[in-house]
């Protein structure tokens, strides 16, 4: 072989090396695992589709399995025993476990959504809606204890309506049934996430009559959480989990409804364009989609006003606790 040659093939193998690296992620060769729980599949947690779709978490050098654990007890029990790292849960189910004596306590890190999910949805569609209405009927409502049956809870307490002495509340539904019991005849009123709220619209089954997002105010609805112990061993990587989520939530924040809506379909595969369209906008247009990372102190104040009211907490749970905003605001920073 020539000099030439010998020139040519080198140059060949550090070009080759260059392209190698430059289509490195961010975490360079190395790539981890990370198994998130769901507590559902809903277009509430469409940034979270959005950063596994544009790749994003594939630049933190991410691998996602995702995986749908139906009800928050579930979740959680998942997150314990180590068959997912990471959770998408409420809030509140972390304080549950801390009062509850964890050694090991679950921190939460990164929040998707910060309004209620769900909408109140009628059987029969009044001429002009009033909360009066729903006293003496019948409602079907969410797992007790958990953050929607809370949060709807709070706002029927807000329209003087005491949901235990006013109306038939009915909680022994499974979550994950709910839909159904309620097509099958099982009350008057219920709480639906979308898209099933707006799959209801269309087939005549329900009339979405008012928002538990909006009435409700901002709180950590949803977010992503982890075991203490799995945080101080693996910060680089939930650094960049956090870093995956704010490029979601600034891409979600800046793209239209439809087009949110195409990068999300592979998750609804049976649910029409043009309601995935609508639910997406409704959320968007009530701020139900998190801006940012931060769990601020005012969002986890008003979560343990609508818990207390609840009764399901005896004492408060300071939010420098359970809630880590260092993730968060270096993901943030970083982009500024």
């Amino acid at each position: 072989m020539s000099r030439r040659q010998i020139v040519s093939a080198l140059l060949a193998v550090v070009l080759a090396g260059v392209a190698v690296l430059a289509g490195c992620s961010k975490g360079g060769s190395e790539q981890k695992v990370i198994r998130i729980g769901e507590v559902a599949r809903t277009l509430f947690y469409a940034p979270q589709y959005v950063a596994i779709e544009e790749g994003f978490f594939e630049e933190e050098g991410l691998k996602i399995e995702l995986t749908t654990t139906p009800g928050g007890d579930k979740t959680m029990t998942s997150l314990l025993s180590g068959v997912i790292d990471v959770a998408l849960v409420g809030a509140e189910t972390s304080i549950y476990v801390y009062q509850q004596g964890a050694e090991d306590p679950v921190v939460s890190f990164a929040q998707l959504t910060q309004t209620d999910g769900t909408f109140l949805v009628a059987r029969e569609k009044p001429d002009d809606f009033n909360w009066d209405e729903l006293k003496g009927t019948v409602f079907l409502g969410q797992r007790k204890g958990g953050m929607p049956q809370m949060a709807g809870e709070f706002t029927l307490k807000k329209h003087g309506i005491d949901p235990h002495a006013d109306l038939e509340l009915i909680q022994n539904v499974d979550f994950a049934n709910i839909a159904a019991a309620f097509s099958s005849g099982t009350g008057d009123y219920v709480q639906l996430f979308e898209p099933t709220a707006s799959i209801f619209e269309r087939e005549g089954r329900g009339h979405v009559i008012a928002s538990f997002g909006t009435e409700s105010g901002h709180l950590p609805y949803t977010v992503f959480m982890t075991k203490q112990s799995y945080m101080d061993k693996n910060k680089k990587w939930v650094q960049a989990f956090t870093d995956a989520v704010y490029k979601a939530q600034q891409w979600v924040a800046e793209h239209s409804a439809q087009e949110i809506a195409e990068v999300v379909s592979p998750y609804f595969e049976n649910v029409d364009r043009d309601i995935l369209i609508s639910s997406i906008d409704r959320y968007k247009s009530q701020g139900s989609f998190a801006s940012d990372p931060i769990i601020d102190e005012a969002e986890w104040n008003n979560l343990l006003d609508i818990i207390m009211s609840a009764g399901e907490l005896e004492k408060r749970t300071e939010h420098s606790v359970l809630v880590n905003t260092g993730f968060g605001q270096t993901a943030i920073d970083s982009v500024k």
